[in-house]
């Protein structure tokens, strides 16, 4: 949606990149901050019903397209890795990182391939998300079932998993094609 609305605004090149640039390290900081916080707030528990990461790489693959978003799906869970270990308690967990980036990134392709038609129509917001949702949680559960007997967990750990998310998923679904239907409101002017 976001190189649509800079095409029609005739920006050069390196202003798009740019624009993009912020806006990916600006959801990857998002994508870090908000687990952290609700974490503080409802511990460990809270992060796994409500799966903050995912709703800003979610808006990164609405707004930015599959390319840009697949970075910040990649990118999300590896910095918070990053920035957390130096606190002495990594999230996520090591071993799930790979399988977190794989997943994030499915989710960010998959809502990155209804860009074009965001752009056209904000409503497109609503299954983009959902496909998502479906496309990266048989990701996650098929890359488990696959690497089950070299993973420290199986296949069905995270079925339970997916299971205990489902709030998260259900405040994603309706949260972010708002988010995104608003930010397409000031965005495209239409005529």
């Amino acid at each position: 949606m976001l190189e649509n609305v800079l095409t029609k605004n005739n920006a050069a090149s390196k202003t798009k990149i740019t624009c993009k640039t912020l806006v990916s390290i600006g959801l990857i900081a998002l994508a870090v901050v908000l687990p952290q916080l609700v974490h503080l707030a409802l511990g460990q528990p809270g992060g796994v019903k409500l799966l903050p990461m995912y709703l800003p790489v979610l808006i990164g693959g609405c707004l930015l397209g599959w390319r840009w978003a697949m970075f910040v799906g990649v990118l999300s869970p590896l910095a918070s890795f990053a920035l957390t270990s130096l606190m002495g308690n990594p999230m996520p967990v090591l071993a799930r990182l790979p399988f977190m980036m794989a997943e994030l990134a499915v989710f960010a392709v998959v809502s990155g391939l209804f860009s074009n038609k965001i752009y056209k129509n904000g409503l497109w917001a609503f299954p983009a998300v959902l496909a998502a949702q479906l496309a990266g949680r048989a990701a996650f559960l098929g890359l488990a079932f696959i690497f089950q007997s070299v993973a420290p967990f199986t296949a069905e750990m995270i079925w339970s998993q997916i299971l205990a998310g489902w709030l998260g998923l259900a405040i994603q679904l309706i949260a972010v094609p708002l988010i995104v239907i608003g930010l397409r409101a000031i965005l495209v002017k239409e005529k």
